[in-house]
Order: structure tokens, then sequence, then C-alpha cells
């Protein structure tokens, strides 16, 4: 199979432009987990939180230790890099850090699912939070993996 990246840059020059869009890349992410860490981190001083009920608290902190790892995870390429800057150990760094990074997004995704499952919960019921959180977990797995994953299969027949 040839490299269907193709761009006629030296190994060197590759690595550091893949280093550089994943680097951009997570800023996107990272904007995601800001807002939500911020948001799940203010309802706990609401009076409304004091009164849930252990399922609503259980699901809030849920989010927020996902939230917590999505952070972790998605900053530490970013991290590293700093770390690591002129150690010869780009192709490392990539490696690692787009496994870190899907994790991340794995994170991030079950982190959003499952404030929309609690918020549904608190508004709606017990059926609307299940109903929610299935929608939320299909939208992501389609969006963020199924397409993809199809996208490289029919890639990979070409």
């Amino acid at each position: 199979m040839t490299d269907a990246e193709d761009t006629g840059e030296t190994r060197n020059q590759k690595l550091q432009r893949n280093i550089g869009e994943l680097l951009q890349e997570l800023r996107v992410a990272q904007a995601g987990v800001q807002i939500l860490f911020g948001f799940l981190l203010t309802v706990v001083f609401t009076d409304r939180f004091h009164s849930a009920s252990g399922l609503e608290k259980a699901l809030h902190l849920c989010a927020v230790l996902l939230t917590v790892a999505a952070t972790a995870l998605l900053t530490a390429p970013a991290a590293w890099h700093r770390v690591l800057f002129r150690t010869g150990r780009r192709d490392e760094i990539l490696r690692v850090g787009n496994r870190f990074v899907l994790v991340g997004l794995g994170c991030l995704a079950g982190a959003m699912t499952v404030t929309v499952a609690l918020i549904a919960e608190v508004v709606y019921g017990l059926v609307a939070m299940v109903i929610v959180a299935v929608v939320a977990l299909l939208l992501f797995g389609v969006l963020w993996g199924l397409i993809p994953y199809r996208m490289r299969q029919d890639q990979d027949h070409d």
C-alpha cells in the first residue's frame, strides 16, 4: 500500500507537521472540555444540588470524573511536547499522544452523555434520561467512530 499522504516532506518535516496538527486539534477539544468542566463545577454550589437524589449526585460525580480524565488525556500531548521538545522523540510523542487523544475524546463523549442524561433525569425523569443517553451515545458513536472508521476502511480498499 502506498502512503495516502505523500507530501514530498522529509520524515522529520512530516512528524513536525503532524504534531502541529495534533496540537491544533487539541485546542478545539480542550475548549469543549473547559466549558463543560466549568458548568459541572458550578452545579454543586446551587441549592438544588444539595437536595438532589443519590442517582443525580452519582451521575454528576461521574461526569466530573470523566471530564477530569478528558482534561488530563487531552492536555498530556501538549505537556509532553513541551517537556520533550528537541529530544528527537517526535515519533513517540505523536504515536502515544494520538492514543491519549482518542481515549480523551471518548472520556469527553462520556462526560457529555452523562451530563445531558443528568439534565434529562432532573427535568423529565428516568425514562427521558435513558433515551437521551442512548441518543447521545449513538450520536458520538456514529460521528466520532463509525463514520471515520468506514471512511478509513473505504480508503484501505482503494
